[in-house]
């Protein structure tokens, strides 16, 4: 036996012995002591993406221990989600009570408390082929776009205000404020591996402007007033993840010119002399000495990534999907293998969904989506067509 193989195992046998609290902590309440358990002052609310982002860690963990244990906790938490969303839209709130199951946040969007839930039941379906997750990500989907979108029906054509996904209510889809934070410039990744190339392209036009208008991207913004509500930048990823995805996506070059003025930004105002810092301020530059571990794991990597073609994640990218963080995990058949079945019914049900999980890599010229694609002829110019990219200019305030 090799050493890897023992450090591996090593690894696999430290998992196992960790306490089940591990698991049940991160199930119902934010915080939990891994030594003592549940803390007695514990907070008894947690957000959406809190309780419902684990799939994708616990159940490779459960399938590469052949432990049932973590994955079952980890459904257990977004079936239960599942449940509560509204029985008039289908929309879930933003917070939970987990000793009542109340909701105490009822403000549905897609940017903090929501985000990864919907971006992990696509890529649990990705990477574990349940038919189950992508048919909530699928019903999700629509009632997101029916809800949440406003603006022109469609990106490229027609009439109207530029798309815009806003914050409403749960149970009634009214919108509750004017603003969008940067979580929720993620989004357009996500449409990427839905295969909604154009919806991602408006999408991820908007929070760009934003950038382009501040030189990085405020903590939320209020796109009624056209100001900035929250000041500061953590050097989130979020954004960069969208414009890696759409130049994956499409080739248009337009998307490395993005990369480029985030990366010059970045260098010329938060890099001090250990690192690079939060910015405080978007409109002063003034800096906080402060940098978040996402900055490395996430929107370096999504940097690098982007200009970096002959990488080997993005030659073979429809054999790996990153987790939240960033990670990397391969789309492996042992992942589609639940270890504590039977072998012949595991191997049933793998032949039945590995044949309907689509490739993530070069989508615009992929058929089998139900959207619209993007022509050849288009690869090579603006993504947004120039009416529209001046409209969105102008509702930023760009002039």
């Amino acid at each position: 036996m090799d050493s890897s193989t023992t450090e591996d195992n090593e690894s696999f046998e430290k998992c196992q012995k960790g306490d089940i609290r591990f698991s049940v902590g991160f199930y119902k309440f934010t915080y939990v002591n891994l030594e003592n358990g549940v803390p007695v002052d514990c907070v008894n609310t947690t957000c959406t993406s809190g309780a419902g982002t684990l799939v994708l860690e616990f159940a490779v963990l459960s399938r590469l221990l052949g432990d049932p244990i973590y994955e079952s906790y980890a459904r257990r938490a977004v079936r239960n989600l599942w449940q509560l969303k509204s029985n008039v839209t289908g929309l879930l709130g933003s917070v939970l009570n987990i000793q009542t199951g109340e909701w105490t946040g009822e403000m549905s969007g897609l940017g903090a408390g929501h985000d990864s839930f919907y971006e992990y039941l696509l890529k649990s379906y990705i990477l574990f082929g349940e038919v189950e997750d992508l048919e909530m990500f699928n019903e999700a989907y629509e009632t997101i776009k029916f809800h949440l979108r406003r603006g022109r029906i469609k990106c490229n054509n027609g009439s109207g205000y530029p798309p815009l996904y806003v914050n409403v209510h749960m149970k009634t889809g009214d919108t509750v404020n004017n603003w969008i934070d940067s979580l929720q410039a993620a989004w357009p990744g996500i449409q990427v591996l839905n295969g909604d190339i154009e919806e991602a392209i408006c999408s991820h036009a908007l929070f760009y402007f934003i950038w382009k208008k501040y030189g990085f991207l405020p903590e939320r913004y209020n796109w009624n007033l056209r100001v900035p509500e929250v000041m500061f930048y953590p050097l989130r990823p979020e954004l960069i993840e969208s414009t890696y995805f759409l130049y994956q996506a499409t080739k248009n070059p337009f998307y490395l010119h993005v990369g480029k003025e985030i990366l010059q930004n970045i260098n010329t105002y938060a890099k001090a002399e250990c690192g690079y810092c939060t910015v405080h301020d978007v409109n002063t530059k003034e800096l906080e000495d402060r940098m978040e571990s996402f900055f490395l794991s996430e929107t370096c990597k999504y940097l690098y990534l982007l200009f970096d073609e002959d990488n080997h994640l993005n030659k073979h990218a429809s054999k790996y999907v990153f987790t939240t963080e960033g990670h990397v995990f391969p789309i492996d058949k042992r992942f589609r293998v639940k270890p504590w079945e039977e072998d012949t019914e595991t191997e049933e049900k793998e032949k039945e969904t590995v044949t309907k999980v689509m490739s993530v890599v070069n989508v615009a010229d992929n058929s089998t989506f139900n959207c619209d694609t993007i022509p050849n002829d288009r690869k090579h110019f603006l993504p947004l067509r120039s009416p529209y990219f001046e409209q969105l200019q102008s509702a930023i305030g760009i002039d």
